[in-house]
């Protein structure tokens, strides 16, 4: 199992974000446009993984193409299969996505890296700065939810 990834979310034109997913073994990159909630909604999707659901959904709009994150919870274990695809609609079925990266890691990891790719954004471009570059506001409320699963998660009982 790899351990080690890294997520990248750079703001491009206005509306519009590049976001770059690697481990040891592979590399993707895909975009993300601002006409639907991609930060938002990736954040809330590995909270809700990090939180014990089984399986949860992310997807990035990049008009017309899409970019669909499935994340799997592997059963009585600490880690995630994480498929990414690239589809031609939005609203296309899985099945006629094409797989561009996967990757298994342990459930903190990948918590790890998205809060930390998601505090080097706001670092770099502050939150009025981000939202002057999206044209929406800094995840900063599905940030903290992620950041505060993850700690009760990782907290000794």
């Amino acid at each position: 199992m790899t351990a080690g990834i890294r997520i990248t979310w750079t703001l491009g034109a206005h509306g519009w974000a590049d976001c770059v997913v690697e481990d040891h073994q592979a590399k993707a990159e895909l975009s993300a446009s601002y006409i639907s909630n991609a930060p938002e909604e990736f954040l809330t999707a590995v909270a809700r993984l990090v939180a014990g659901e089984m399986e949860t959904r992310a997807q990035f709009e990049a008009e017309p193409t899409a970019y669909r994150w499935i994340f799997y919870r592997e059963a009585a274990a600490a880690t995630v299969r994480i498929r990414l695809l690239e589809l031609r609609r939005g609203s296309d079925h899985d099945d006629k996505g094409t797989a561009i990266w996967s990757s298994r890691l342990p459930i903190d990891a990948l918590a790890r890296a998205v809060v930390r790719c998601f505090d080097e954004v706001v670092q770099i471009y502050g939150e009025s700065g981000y939202r002057g570059k999206w044209g929406e506001h800094f995840p900063r409320t599905e940030l903290e939810a992620l950041r505060r699963v993850w700690r009760a998660r990782r907290r000794p009982q």
